[in-house]
């Protein structure tokens, strides 16, 4: 069973988040288990301190390292550890895939200006970013990665075949989908997805899929390599050839 110990100046935050989603269920049927340690706890003096001011002057605070230090040793938590921070690697869809094969992982949420060196230097194993932007803390970054982990374990979601079609999970953004009723407000449901036919509909998905990756995500198409030759022919069969034609053009740029 995958164990997750986050390390916090907030335990409710995780706690009250975790109890509201998909998460909760997982954790109650034993799929997981998670710790939550509160770092405010191991602190010394009689404020409980966790942050202090930089060496060589500068704007805000700093994480201790001895609270965090005395935590963490104290949980003996699973490795790697990682603190959340802008610094990090950033956070996508293959990293919560690797994530997800270990037995374990911790994380350590930050507040303040950051974490002394020290903590990254001699206590963590790495840091992981959710994106180029700054939070006032590290838990809704824990959090992010906690639920992007826990569903993909098997038995996590009521449907595992939604992990797989999911954006990302083939390297491109999901195609569009729609509900009852066929016809709203004269907004119709495309044709293709009532007709029955599993190829087609396989096909349409996959057109758009491409299409709309190509619109908003383009650097997902690169990473891939380009496009596919099925892939060029199924948006041209969709009316996307303009496309086609624009993503061989920047491949074909210096």
């Amino acid at each position: 069973m995958m164990r997750i110990d986050v390390f916090t100046i907030f335990p409710g935050l995780i706690d009250n988040y975790i109890a509201e989603t998909v998460v909760a269920r997982a954790l109650r049927e034993g799929l997981f288990s998670l710790g939550v340690h509160d770092i405010r706890s191991m602190a010394l003096d009689v404020h409980r301190s966790v942050d202090d001011s930089p060496f060589g002057g500068g704007a805000g605070m700093l994480m201790k390292c001895q609270p965090i230090f005395d935590s963490v040793e104290a949980a003996d938590p699973p490795r790697p550890i990682y603190l959340l921070s802008p610094s990090g690697r950033v956070f996508d869809q293959r990293f919560a895939e690797e994530l997800a094969q270990l037995d374990g992982f911790s994380l350590i949420a930050g507040r303040y200006e950051g974490f002394d060196a020290r903590i990254e230097e001699h206590l963590a194993d790495g840091a992981i970013s959710i994106g180029d932007f700054v939070l006032a803390g590290g838990e809704l970054a824990a959090l992010c990665v906690i639920e992007s982990v826990v569903r993909l374990i098997p038995g996590a979601l009521g449907n595992q075949e939604s992990v797989s079609e999911e954006s990302f999970a083939t390297g491109l953004l999901e195609y569009p989908q729609y509900t009852r009723p066929q016809s709203f407000r004269n907004y119709e449901v495309p044709s293709v997805l009532i007709g029955g036919n599993h190829k087609l509909i396989a096909d349409w998905r996959l057109a758009q899929s491409l299409a709309r990756t190509l619109q908003i995500r383009p650097d997902l198409i690169e990473k891939r390599g380009g496009l596919t030759a099925r892939e060029a022919e199924v948006l041209k069969i969709h009316g996307y050839a303009w496309m086609v034609e624009e993503e061989t053009e920047s491949f074909e740029d210096p």
